[in-house]
């Protein structure tokens, strides 16, 4: 996983002007590469996956939206979370006005709390330009 050193450019933090590792994306891998490969390795045919992949993300988002959690074995759990803004009390709160967002939330599997994702990555520095 590659990463290259930035300063914090965030007054508020605690942090503003130190200096952190931030992840260097590489390529965007889209479903068409997904089911390639894992025809490949799995011997299921493209159109195979592609109507299981589709039904599996319409179940899943369904589920999400309604609040549940989805745990997939062997790779984690997804939440949504909302972000919003703090209010006095609870009866000043307006959803139409503090809340801001959604943010899908992924939990990593662990074992042990050593999550098998995270196993066997190796950080190389980018070189800066």
């Amino acid at each position: 996983m590659k990463y290259k050193i930035i300063k914090e450019s965030k007054p508020r933090l605690a942090t503003f002007g130190k200096y952190k590792a931030t992840t260097v994306h590489g390529a965007t891998i889209e479903t068409q590469q997904i089911l390639e490969e894992v025809s490949k390795r799995h011997a299921f045919s493209i159109g195979t996956l592609t109507t299981a992949m589709m039904g599996l993300s319409d179940v899943i988002n369904e589920h999400l939206r309604q609040g549940d959690k989805v745990r997939l074995d062997s790779w984690g759990l997804l939440k949504l979370e909302i972000e919003s803004d703090k209010v006095d009390t609870p009866d000043l709160f307006q959803p139409s006005k503090h809340i801001h967002g959604v943010r899908l939330h992924f939990l990593p599997e662990s074992k042990g709390g050593k999550p098998a994702l995270y196993q066997d990555i190796r950080f190389m520095r980018e070189r800066q330009k």
